[in-house]
């Protein structure tokens, strides 16, 4: 049973930073889930507004749909006391109803909808699909603006209209025009989060297109960096905010644009980095190399943002 209603819900995710833990795999490339709970604990231990498990950055594309259902349950068993809890679904409208329902099912409280696998889509189609998935749940739901699933301000308005555990848009294309057109038609009615890779170098920018917060793919393994970082942009500080692009989000990027896939990969280096090992990334993607997590490992002790207790 939830906790939140999805209004509550909505409320509870706007105003803090979000993330997408880590999924651990061993050496098998299977779920690991001592590894997972521990990271989760950890992860749920800082004033976070929301975690999102099985999502991008938890290889979600790469578990099964058991695989999902038992990742969600076990971040629901392990952090859903102190933070909510939202799953992902995607593939066809049937395999993302049957996601949905597995979420709602081991207690997540909401859920991010994410494109259609491998089709073409009109808005008409859109909206049926996100439709059929919202019916088929009680769980507030969250659409994926990205790739084939680009949706208008008016398919946006129709299901917040027509369901009303339909609660938040997040971006992962960045058009301004299309940003303001959507906030101007829905207003309040839906809550706004930044979904570019990495989400902190458009924070602030977003800040005044309505999108008050973000999912952040580094608070995996520098909590305390994300944390301020988020407290800089809401504070509108910046200065502060540049001066913490310099220091380490750019540079972050400069490793992570090296090899296409890193988004993910460069996330489990981190926490390879300060000595909270999560496994490898499961194929298509592939690890860091060497050279790559040395830089990385360098970059985190010169920025200064080692996380209390890390093994760096």
């Amino acid at each position: 049973m939830t906790k939140y209603t999805p209004a509550e819900l909505a409320n509870k995710l706007k105003d803090g930073l979000l993330s997408f833990p880590v999924t651990a795999f061993d050496a098998d490339l299977q779920v690991d889930e001592a590894a997972y709970r521990k990271h989760l604990d950890w992860q749920s231990s800082f004033n976070v507004a929301g975690l999102f498990a099985a999502g991008g950055t938890g290889e979600g594309f790469s578990l099964t749909t058991e695989e999902s259902k038992n990742v969600v349950r076990m971040a629901v068993e392990e952090a859903g006391d102190r933070v909510p809890v939202l799953a992902s679904a995607g593939g066809s409208t049937r395999q993302a109803i049957e996601q949905a329902q597995n979420a709602e099912e081991v207690g997540a409280e909401g859920l991010l909808l994410l494109p259609p696998y491998l089709t073409e889509n009109d808005q008409e189609g859109l909206y049926q699909h996100v439709s059929a998935i919202a019916k088929s749940t009680k769980v507030g739901i969250i659409v994926y603006n990205r790739a084939n699933a680009i949706y208008s301000p008016d398919t946006v308005a129709r299901l917040a209209e027509n369901h009303e555990n339909f609660i938040g848009f997040k971006d992962a294309i960045g058009d301004i025009e299309h940003n303001t057109r959507m906030y101007a038609k829905n207003g309040d009615r839906l809550f706004y989060l930044g979904g570019l890779p990495t989400a902190e170098t458009f924070a602030l920018p977003l800040l005044q297109l309505g999108m008050s917060t973000y999912s952040s793919a580094m608070y995996n393994f520098v909590p305390e960096f994300a944390l301020d970082f988020y407290k800089d942009v809401r504070n509108l500080d910046r200065v502060a905010v540049n001066e913490k692009l310099n220091r380490f989000v750019l540079p972050y990027l400069d490793i992570r644009d090296r090899v296409k896939g890193y988004g993910v990969s460069i996330v489990k280096g981190g926490m390879k980095a300060i000595g909270r090992d999560c496994g490898s990334v499961r194929t298509p993607l592939q690890d860091m190399s060497e050279q790559d997590l040395a830089d990385l490992s360098t970059l985190i002790k010169t920025a200064g943002i080692v996380p209390a207790g890390a093994s760096l």
